[in-house]
């Protein structure tokens, strides 16, 4: 009776160890999502073109706001009966502006939702494939912890693998 008690406490005590060692093989990293973000050579480079295309746009909007302006100014100095005649037109054409405005304003932000997309899937699979190759258990958003030991922080290295896959 007393070697089956001192079996099972051996067996009980391995299963604890193993169950520690186990506990133990767990890693554990934490990535800064924004900051990826910010310095991923694509996600500058969307940036830049979405930049340059909402320039463009405001460009446009400011040449079709002079055109209505001057419009305005010569519909002010007509009598009564050219301004009926011209007022049609001249709403027809603030109408076309706010239009304009609406639709560069929704192809904007629709090409910005899809960069973002892309951007996202991109992190998140150089995050994972990071994560498998170098045995980590879990990778955690940093915004969404408390506090963190210093060490789990792989950020850097994920910038760097996205930059080196980046082709421009």
């Amino acid at each position: 009776m007393k070697k089956l008690t001192v079996i099972f406490l051996w067996a009980v005590f391995c299963l604890a160890l193993s169950f520690g060692v186990a506990q133990a093989a767990d890693k554990f990293g934490s990535v800064d999502i924004m900051r990826i973000a910010s310095e991923y050579n694509k996600a500058k480079d969307y940036n830049k073109t979405i930049e340059g295309k909402a320039n463009a746009v405001d460009s446009e909007i400011e040449k079709k706001k002079n055109e209505i302006k001057q419009m305005q100014d010569k519909i002010g100095i007509l009598s009564d009966k050219e301004r009926e005649a011209k007022l049609p037109e001249f709403n027809n054409k603030v109408k076309a502006l706010q239009e304009f405005i609406r639709q560069k304003e929704m192809d904007l932000r629709k090409q910005d939702l899809d960069n973002s997309k892309i951007l996202a899937d991109d992190i998140r699979n150089a995050i994972s494939q990071y994560a498998a190759k170098e045995g980590y258990t879990i990778v955690l958003d940093d915004r969404s912890m408390i506090y963190q030991a210093k060490g789990y922080d792989i950020t850097d290295k994920i910038v760097d693998i996205l930059n080196k896959g980046y082709k421009r």
